[in-house]
């Protein structure tokens, strides 16, 4: 790969059109602009990232959790930019420049295609399908046609993943919709990417990048790029990674294990001692008696943990930018292995790993998330198997009810059967919480509006 084709301000479902702009902002800027002006982006207010949505105590949601995720990938794509740049000798009009806006747009996506109720809500619409109610649709054959789900298809049900269905909200062509969904640029697309295969391949960590419905629009984009397909088992497509992927990632495992600590020590899952003691392990002997001594000019205890927390943050963005920069040659190979976390220095990597087990053992277990994810999953199955067995039956009076409901935006009336089911996939992942919550009460008479 080469950082010139690599860098494509070409836009997915308008590659003919060329217009002419007005302002100063680039086409990666635009990418920016428009994901923030978006109404998927705006309802990640009222989903939940890992706590439960805030009482008194504000902690973090899916909206702001992407803002910082995208701040802190500017930050890693300019100072990659600008390391790569001095090593190589080129000048300011090199297509690197654009690193920092491409990687901020592409975090400010990474998160659009999760359901409500965190990652519980992608394990409930698995499940569903592979464990639960909706098992019977894998043998289910339509009247008059003898259509079935393909292996391929089922595989993008029981391994539904957050991942691959933001890639399907930035390009498939809904309802009332332009072609090419949110026509962002080829580079910000394929930056989001962060497997880069279908579900076939997902094997048991149930990841993968694009469901078989964008297999060919992710082609698409990879040849455009130079992205290399790389040989399967399976004989399934599977390519390398944009290199911007990886800082993507990287932004993404900072702002999600440091910033899940400091809410923890909010909540009083974690006592202020041991989140001192988690967040100064990042740090060499000497590095940390001068932080210790920065962290007395407050006496806010809730402040000392938020400089701590950014000292942390700044230690790994800079950690990530030296690991980048030092293997570039992998990265446009195609040979890297691993993420970048994986290669920082001992010190941090020791102490992130610390977090990480930490933070398995006492946040994620902890009763109030364990409390979303059980009501999480009770709402989207109930939810997935009404409107499952309605796109099946739209004949019967009930499914009608359900299916004259949904926006018309969702092609919940198409002829093949899976386009209909991910039509509901589409519609349930993109509800909010609170929107979930509501329409389950509904259905099942908890709730009736007021007259």
């Amino acid at each position: 790969m080469n950082w010139e084709q690599l860098i494509s301000n070409k836009r997915f479902g308008l590659e003919e059109l060329h217009l002419k702009r007005k302002d100063d902002r680039t086409e990666f800027q635009r990418d920016y602009d428009r994901l923030i002006f978006s109404a998927p982006f705006r309802r990640l207010q009222n989903k939940t990232q890992v706590f439960p949505l805030p009482g008194s105590i504000f902690v973090h949601n899916r909206l702001t959790h992407s803002l910082e995720v995208s701040s802190v990938g500017r930050s890693l794509g300019n100072d990659v930019a600008r390391e790569l740049i001095k090593k190589h000798g080129w000048d300011e009009r090199s297509p690197l420049t654009e690193a920092g806006a491409i990687v901020s747009a592409a975090c400010l996506a990474h998160d659009l295609g999760n359901p409500p109720f965190g990652h519980s809500g992608e394990r409930a619409i698995g499940t569903f399908f592979s464990e639960g109610r909706g098992e019977w649709l894998r043998t289910y054959t339509e009247p008059g046609t003898n259509e079935r789900l393909t292996d391929a298809e089922w595989n993008d049900l029981i391994h539904f993943e957050g991942n691959a269905n933001a890639f399907r909200l930035l390009t498939h062509h809904f309802n009332g919709r332009r072609k090419g969904g949110f026509v962002m640029t080829y580079s910000t697309l394929a930056s989001i990417v962060k497997y880069p295969f279908s579900s076939t391949l997902a094997g048991e960590h149930a990841k993968f990048g694009f469901f078989q419905s964008e297999a060919g629009d992710y082609a698409r984009i990879a040849e455009e790029l130079g992205i290399p397909r790389i040989d399967s088992p399976k004989g399934t497509a599977k390519y390398a990674r944009h290199p911007f992927v990886y800082l993507v990632e990287a932004a993404d495992d900072i702002c999600y294990e440091i910033m899940d600590i400091e809410d923890a020590h909010k909540l009083k899952i974690l006592n202020t001692a041991d989140t001192r003691e988690l967040l100064l392990a990042f740090f060499a002997p000497e590095r940390q008696a001068s932080i210790r001594r920065n962290m007395q000019l407050v006496s806010d205890v809730n402040e000392q943990v938020v400089y701590l927390r950014s000292c942390v943050i700044g230690c790994l963005e800079s950690e990530c930018v030296r690991v980048f920069t030092e293997h570039e040659d992998e990265l446009l190979d195609g040979t890297f292995k691993g993420t970048l976390i994986d290669h920082i220095s001992e010190v941090p990597r020791k102490a992130f790993r610390q977090c990480e087990e930490r933070a398995f053992d006492s946040i994620y277990r902890s009763k109030d998330v364990v409390d979303i994810e059980l009501a999480g999953f009770k709402v989207i199955s109930t939810l997935l198997d009404l409107m499952t067995e309605a796109v099946c039956h739209p004949e019967k009076a009930y499914s009608q009810l359900l299916i004259n409901r949904v926006s018309t935006q969702y092609d919940i009336r198409a002829e093949k059967l899976y386009d209909r089911i991910m039509a509901v996939l589409d519609y349930i992942s993109g509800m909010t919480d609170v929107y979930a919550l509501d329409l389950y009460r509904k259905i099942n008479g908890m709730s009736l509006p007021i007259v």
